[in-house]
């Protein structure tokens, strides 16, 4: 059985903080608004958020909100789906082992990522039995351990001092199909290769259009990220014009076999790739922690000593997007970062003119030959020298 889509569409905006109304303009009189989807790779909430993560969001976020204003469009941020995985049940069975019933209200995100760092470098994988309760406790009831609730509780402070749509961190939104039914939508059209019942692994199968056997299931069937993004996905494939999935260059290789397999069930699929922050010219996993002054919430922190809010906002875009740009060539830096939220603050002073285009009209100029709207090319185009300023419009609409 299929649950409901459990994702927000433009149509809640009017309920949400920072939301703004979808212009007439946006779709001509009488005709169908296009319905997008954006699916984002969901971290994990065990750890700090790190600059890698806050710049997959800060994209998000802009596609999001830019793309709302001329189409109907739906943010699927599932926590529930991705908490199956070995790497979140193997966690928390990990916490409850070591260090028992504990009250994990009053840690911090860098308290329980160094729990998270403890529990990667134990080495130790608990068997089926150890994890299954966990499993069913998610599935039947829609439990979250103590520790990622505290986590997700922190970062929807971040969502909201950062002034980003808030896609559910809190909520139970579980994926549309169970495992097994997956398997057989997989199996009917030929992508599927299940050796459960001689003790090995379930793969997907796409090799008949030149892609590599990739294990879902291993043999004491436990599901990996790409059979949970599959539970999610493949029910939605049919429902949108359009399919945006962002993740990060590591992920490519699993990204390709998504991509194909929700071609094969109806979607139109949209790939926007991107690399990771380096921290001093290096690229750090947060399971190893050493996050030191990079985390979201210091950075805030640090910025709110100078910064209002409002420029805050706008500042973290500029650098996170526009600054840094898609792939992963640049460090993170304090001082580019600063320099950002100086300029965010010019821009917020209104001190030229602003252009006089519509809205629509305005974003319509960075879609390119898709239905989302470009992060990248929207959020360079503030900063254009010879350029009307932004319009309030916009800024509000999409960046505060």
């Amino acid at each position: 059985m299929e649950t409901s889509l459990q994702t927000t569409s433009v149509r809640d905006r009017a309920r949400l903080p920072h939301a703004t109304s979808v212009p007439a303009e946006a779709v001509p009189a009488g005709a169908a608004r296009r319905r997008v989807l954006l699916a984002p790779i969901t971290v994990t909430p065990s750890k700090p958020l790190t600059p890698s993560h806050l710049k997959g969001l800060l994209w998000t976020d802009v596609m999001y909100r830019a793309t709302a204003q001329l189409a109907e469009v739906s943010y699927r941020y599932s926590p529930t789906t991705y908490h199956l995985t070995e790497q979140t049940l193997g966690f928390w069975e990990y916490l409850d082992r070591t260090i028992g019933d504990t009250d994990y209200s009053g840690l911090t995100e860098e308290g329980i990522g160094e729990l998270y760092v403890g529990y990667r470098s134990e080495g130790q994988r608990a068997d089926l039995a150890a994890l299954r309760p966990y499993a069913e406790a998610v599935e039947l009831h829609g439990w979250v351990h103590p520790a990622s609730a505290r986590v997700l509780e922190l970062w929807a402070a971040h969502y909201s001092r950062l002034g980003m749509h808030d896609p559910g961190l809190l909520a139970h939104q579980p994926p549309g199909l169970g495992l097994e039914e997956v398997i057989d939508r997989l199996g009917a059209v030929g992508m599927c290769l299940d050796q459960r019942a001689y003790g090995s692994p379930v793969f997907l199968d796409a090799t008949r259009y030149g892609l590599p056997l990739r294990q879902i299931v291993d043999a004491q069937g436990r599901p990996n990220y790409l059979a949970c993004a599959l539970r999610e996905l493949i029910p939605l494939a049919p429902r949108f014009d359009e399919m945006v999935l962002l993740y990060d260059r590591e992920l490519e290789p699993d990204y390709l076999l998504l991509e194909r397999t929700l071609s094969v069930f109806g979607a139109t699929v949209r790939r926007v790739t991107l690399g990771r922050v380096p921290i001093d010219g290096e690229i750090r996993s947060a399971r190893h922690g050493d996050w030191h002054d990079h985390t979201t919430g210091a950075l805030l922190s640090r910025a709110a000593t100078e910064f209002d809010d409002p420029v805050l906002r706008l500042g973290m875009r500029l650098y996170f997007i526009a600054g840094l740009g898609q792939g992963q060539q640049q460090s993170f830096r304090h001082e580019a970062l600063r320099q950002s939220l100086a300029r965010a603050a010019r821009l917020l002073s209104r001190g030229r003119a602003t252009d006089p285009a519509p809205l629509p009209e305005v974003l319509s100029r960075h879609r390119g030959d898709h239905l989302h709207v470009n992060p990248y090319r929207l959020t360079s185009s503030l900063l254009a020298r010879h350029r009307p300023a932004p319009s309030p419009e916009l800024l509000s609409a999409v960046y505060l």
